[in-house]
């Protein structure tokens, strides 16, 4: 009888904590920079709830803090739209909570729309998906929409961020001083080969084509830690990881995790004495933690893709799509056109500067294309043959790292 009763009150303790969380809320002011004018209007229709679940917390100046800051672009810019945000679901920081007890209380509030912002969260999105047939669910970064898995009410959507990332890759080359790149990874997939193989075309091209050295010579060096960000005790330390960077005599680190690890500890290290330079991930606003050393930033802008859907949703109009979104090529900081974009560095030289805006003007116009042939895959095959160039499922479902790169490709 007792075991009964405490577990009964356990599951009242959690059933609150779920609640608490999942309670009508704003994102803090400072989740974002300026994401420009109004867009948005009124509904035409029914005032819309909408629910956004995080994977991370909405502060963490990384990925999580830029899906809040696309959410709250939606209520700066729907009217009568009311937020439901739910952040941190993940083993370590909400291990008794799961997806489907999210969504049964964001839905229970009355959203209409639930935007699930991780790889992490693809497959339980597909079975609420089915649980609320008269709910519109978008899974970021999946591609169920794309494979025909997805019921009707289950859409996806990314950005192209691929192209941010060779971006950050070429101001990598152009700034090492000892030819040592180092990659803070997170899991092993699709997404996250694609984004370090992106930042090793930019790197290797910008190197060989505007610094006239050997791309082979170029050393370009994956650590995946295991997961989005730090799970003390389950995944490597993102911070002991570039710390090992940097002893080893890499002296420029991009992040491809969530937070920004990467570069605090580059800061301090520069604090300390040492030439080096971080290029962080995800979130427009990244460089603030070292700014000086701080190359630029890739970031993803949702403001305008959850407004879009938002708005649909509200109209009823919303059809299921799948949607990798790209850049605003006229001006990479436009945040109520662009859905990924670049922000240039402090930390970048002025001689690197002008090497890169050749660079990017040449990726707008088409000129340069880090995904031409020939590429081969880590085991020596041929992937894109020389004259061709990728397509579109080659890049979003690349099986192997690079030829060049070092580190695992599973």
């Amino acid at each position: 009888m007792q075991k009964k009763l405490f577990l009964f009150l356990g599951m009242l303790v959690i059933a609150s904590m779920i609640l608490a969380a999942c309670s009508p809320t704003t994102p803090p002011a400072d989740t974002g920079g300026d994401t420009g004018g109004d867009t948005g209007g009124d509904t035409g229709g029914e005032p819309l709830t909408f629910g956004v679940v995080l994977v991370g917390p909405q502060n963490d100046h990384g990925w999580s803090q830029a899906h809040a800051t696309g959410a709250q672009y939606v209520v700066d810019n729907l009217e009568g739209s009311t937020l439901i945000l739910f952040e941190s679901l993940n083993p370590a920081d909400k291990p008794e909570a799961t997806l489907e007890g999210v969504v049964d209380d964001m839905v229970a509030q009355g959203a209409t729309l639930i935007l699930t912002t991780s790889d992490e969260f693809e497959e339980d999105t597909l079975g609420v998906a089915q649980k609320y047939p008269d709910v519109t669910f978008i899974n970021i970064s999946g591609d169920d929409a794309k494979t025909g898995e997805a019921p009707a009410n289950l859409g996806n959507i990314m950005g192209r961020v691929e192209d941010m990332k060779a971006i950050a890759g070429c101001a990598a080359a152009l700034t090492t001083q000892t030819g040592q790149i180092g990659y803070l990874g997170p899991l092993i997939n699709f997404e996250t080969r694609r984004l370090a193989a992106s930042a090793y075309l930019g790197a290797r091209y910008c190197y060989e084509n505007y610094r006239g050295l050997n791309p082979e010579d170029l050393q370009f060096t994956v650590t995946w830690i295991g997961f989005w960000f730090n799970i003390p005790g389950v995944t490597l330390d993102p911070t002991e990881v570039t710390t090992s960077f940097f002893d080893s005599g890499v002296d420029v680190i991009m992040s491809g995790i969530d937070t920004t690890e990467g570069i605090d500890v580059a800061g301090q290290r520069a604090a300390a004495g040492d030439a080096v330079w971080s290029v962080p991930y995800d979130f427009e606003g990244a460089c603030e933690t070292a700014p000086d050393i701080c190359l630029g930033v890739p970031y993803f802008n949702w403001g305008p893709s959850y407004l879009a859907v938002a708005q649909a949703v509200a109209d009823g109009t919303y059809t299921q799509s799948w949607d990798w979104n790209g850049a605003n090529w006229a001006d990479l900081t436009d945040n109520t056109t662009t859905h990924v974009g670049w922000i240039n560095g402090a930390g970048l030289s002025a001689e690197a500067q002008a090497n890169l805006d050749l660079f990017i003007a040449g990726m707008a116009s088409g000129e340069i294309n880090p995904w031409a042939g020939p590429i081969n895959l880590q085991d020596g095959s041929t992937y894109v043959a020389a004259g061709e160039a990728a397509t579109d499922d080659q890049i979003w479902y690349l099986p192997q790292l690079l030829e060049g790169m070092i580190g695992p490709s599973e």
